[in-house]
């Protein structure tokens, strides 16, 4: 039986679903990713995270037709479908392309959110993930957020954000702003708590998103601050679940939305089972001492000759 996700509403009066499932993966083979994802949706998840520098927004789209063709949802308006704009886009004429390339991708009329996926901007260049420290340029927020809004307005996505955004980024954006981000998608897990910046969006009605859960562990990047943790492990034991759905329980108490990624049907259903039961308060404060580290610092956009020479340029200080 499919788990049921609660949902949180959106200052633009969307509801999301407090789990998603992500798909940023080294490529796989089309067929193997559409059947991944109707797995997911067989298991209970209506979210979905995809990223037009994702090799997953084609094999998304086949997965959502054939789910409604199967019955598995009635129509895709049943799914929440979020994207992101790469940082070769990050130019004001080349967002609405970019973002009807990414529906053409999926097959849709339109996304639930789309953000800008690094506060970085790229020459136009066909999209990679090496970035060449030649091709960084200064991030130019206003124009770049002004095709955003335009987006909105003509009904490609139903809520715009932005992702990896620092409290004074977000500061910057929405004094410039005609229609605010609804969500920033962060790095966030025991192992890296984003206090600060959890309050801040808490207070600005900002949705916090929430990439890494589980620390990326075992992946070709992040820590293993989570899954190698003995606390989690102890709390683990103690009330019978993974690590993983400590972990996760934990994410959702303190009220944020998680993008969860297991390609593997089992943990896929395990990942859902968060919302029967609680920690308890000494579980909170033993996991609030946890040491606290980065995962993922975007070295790849920090160089002596660009406009982000130091991690602290990058994060503003969050690091």
């Amino acid at each position: 039986m499919a788990e049921v996700i609660p949902k949180v509403l959106l200052s633009s009066g969307q509801e999301i679903p407090v789990i998603g499932f992500g798909s940023a993966s080294p490529p796989l083979p089309s067929d193997q990713m559409i059947s991944i994802f109707l797995d997911a949706i067989e298991s209970g998840y209506r979210h979905f995270d995809t990223a037009l520098a994702y090799p997953t927004e084609k094999p998304l789209g086949q997965a959502i037709e054939e789910a409604v063709r199967r019955g598995l949802i009635k129509s895709r308006d049943e799914l929440f479908i979020t994207s992101k704009l790469w940082c070769t886009y990050n130019h004001h004429d080349l967002v609405l392309p970019a973002i009807k390339e990414t529906l053409s991708n999926l097959g849709l009329d339109y996304i639930d959110l789309y953000l800008i996926h690094w506060p970085v901007r790229l020459k136009p260049k066909e999209i990679t993930l090496n970035v060449d420290q030649e091709d960084i340029l200064p991030f130019e927020m206003g124009p770049t957020w002004e095709a955003m809004e335009e987006c909105q307005r003509l009904g490609l996505t139903k809520s715009i954000g932005v992702s990896n955004f620092t409290c004074k980024k977000l500061t910057d954006l929405l004094a410039l702003a005609r229609i605010p981000p609804i969500a920033n998608q962060v790095e966030m897990n025991v192992g890296w708590q984003q206090k600060k910046l959890k309050e801040f969006c808490k207070e600005k009605g900002i949705v916090l998103c929430v990439w890494s859960p589980l620390g990326s562990y075992g992946a070709f990047w992040g820590s293993n601050a989570v899954m190698e943790n003995p606390l989690i492990d102890e709390i683990a034991v103690a009330k019978g679940k993974t690590k993983a759905q400590i972990a996760l329980r934990w994410l959702y108490e303190q009220g944020v939305v998680i993008i969860v990624k297991s390609f593997n049907k089992e943990r896929m259903r395990q990942n859902l089972q968060i919302f029967d039961w609680e920690l308890s308060e000494e579980d909170h404060i033993k996991i609030g001492d946890v040491p606290q580290r980065r995962g993922i610092p975007g070295s790849e956009f920090i160089g002596p000759n660009g406009p982000f020479k130091t991690a602290e340029d990058l994060w503003d200080g969050e690091t």
